[in-house]
């Protein structure tokens, strides 16, 4: 379902990741040795969506035909599935807007758990208390008759909680070059500062996928990781393959089982499998196609972020594939806010879950996308401002303590210019 106007909801859209500018530095300007920061830079000749307030819609200048897939994906996107459909036997929601509503964050979210060591941060090496997996999916149906909730009995258990992202602009992070990531993430090595992003390689999970114009990628080749919050997916089509057996418990051509499950069942009351290619990829392209909201930066603001080194991380555009099969995304600056790298955040924010090379601590830089929608941030909406997202970044061990250190340094008038920028986004 399409939307013109801000949403009320108590998590609307706003960060995808566990953080919000997540490497600045204390300095006002960067050592000599240090790469300069990126300064932001004008939009890109591609137009992001057509009127200020709009979002969850497709991106200027498409074609006929990508519009139309945009309009299917959608209404695919939003459409509840029953058990007829091939719900379950385990599912946290039953559509993929249930986490994602109209393009941006939440409602749903889905509960993490895992055992940790005594410090509450790091993974315990025994889980086989948790036989099923770090995921809780307390719901069930399909022939099922019991979910997976976190263990009574589990000593120094961990539970957190992620709200699902918003999907809006994800096409312009999918197209980005290989190549960008890996200089923004060479050039961060030789940095003298906290702010040291890597790129989080992981695993394709899916089969391979019959339409091969976006990657011919084939199980187990090894990604780098852009999509969820800790970067663990490569590719929007597995990201949403993954969305439908993990979330949902619909299998289909790429993702071919259902969930391991208390019961032990390996089908639902749908036999075989539960969706098409078309249905997986039809979603996958409503995604890509789906719009970055228009913005008007505000200047100051801007020169702020850059020279406060807040774009270090969340680096302003990297540039996309000249045979990206959209034309639209193919040979940009995509306006992004980030580095799809994954940052160190300290304690205060671990969650003690591993994904890829991503550990407890460590988050990908959430591409600042449809910001000022947003009523909550951080990966569990725990933040109720802007402002008090930064603050909660100050925890020990994290790339972010020196940013904290300049944004509380900053006078009242350029700390509120500095939020104002970021609220434009």
């Amino acid at each position: 379902m399409r939307s013109t106007g801000v949403l009320g909801l108590a998590v609307a859209a706003g960060l995808v990741g566990a953080l919000l500018l997540p490497a600045c530095s204390s300095d006002a300007q960067p050592a000599p040795s240090d790469p300069a920061p990126p300064v932001p830079t004008a939009a890109p000749t591609t137009p992001v969506s057509p009127g200020p307030g709009r979002f969850d819609v497709p991106i200027a200048g498409v074609t006929d035909a990508e519009r139309a897939l945009f309009v299917d994906g959608d209404r695919l996107f939003e459409t509840p599935l029953r058990d007829a459909d091939g719900l379950g036997p385990l599912y946290t929601r039953t559509s993929c807007g249930s986490c994602h509503m109209s393009g941006i964050r939440g409602p749903g979210a889905v509960q993490k758990m895992v055992v940790v060591l005594a410090d509450g941060i790091t993974p315990a090496a025994d889980q086989s208390s948790l036989p099923f997996g770090n995921t809780v999916h307390p719901l069930y149906t399909g022939g099922g008759t019991r979910g997976i909730v976190p263990p009574a009995d589990v000593v120094n258990l961990k539970i957190t909680t992620r709200v699902g992202p918003p999907i809006i602009g994800r096409g312009y992070l999918e197209a980005v070059l290989d190549s960008e990531i890996e200089r923004v993430a060479q050039e961060q090595a030789t940095r003298t500062d906290a702010i040291h992003g890597r790129i989080n390689h992981v695993v394709y999970a899916s089969e391979p996928n019959p339409d091969a114009r976006f990657h011919a990628h084939k199980k187990g080749d090894i990604l780098i990781g852009r999509f969820g919050l800790k970067g663990r997916i490569g590719t929007l089509d597995d990201f949403t393959a993954d969305a439908l057996q993990g979330d949902m418990g619909i299998t289909s051509p790429l993702r071919l089982t259902e969930l391991t499950n208390p019961d032990g069942l390996t089908d639902d009351l749908k036999p075989g499998i539960d969706v098409g290619i078309d249905s997986v990829n039809v979603r996958a392209m409503y995604v890509r196609l789906t719009a970055i909201p228009d913005r008007a930066p505000a200047p100051a603001g801007a020169a702020l972020f850059a020279s406060i080194k807040c774009a270090a991380c969340h680096v302003p555009t990297l540039r996309t594939r000249a045979d990206y099969p959209i034309a639209a995304l193919a040979g940009i600056a995509a306006p992004i806010y980030s580095d799809v790298l994954l940052h160190d955040m300290g304690d205060a924010l671990a969650d003690g879950i591993r994904d890829g090379e991503a550990t407890s601590r460590d988050w990908r830089t959430p591409p600042l996308i449809g910001l000022r929608f947003a009523k909550t941030y951080l990966h569990d909406s725990r933040a109720r401002s802007i402002d008090e997202a930064i603050l909660l970044h100050d925890g020990r061990g994290s790339e972010a303590a020196e940013s904290v250190s300049s944004y509380r340094g900053l006078t009242a008038e350029s700390r509120e210019a500095l939020l104002i920028f970021v609220r434009s986004l």
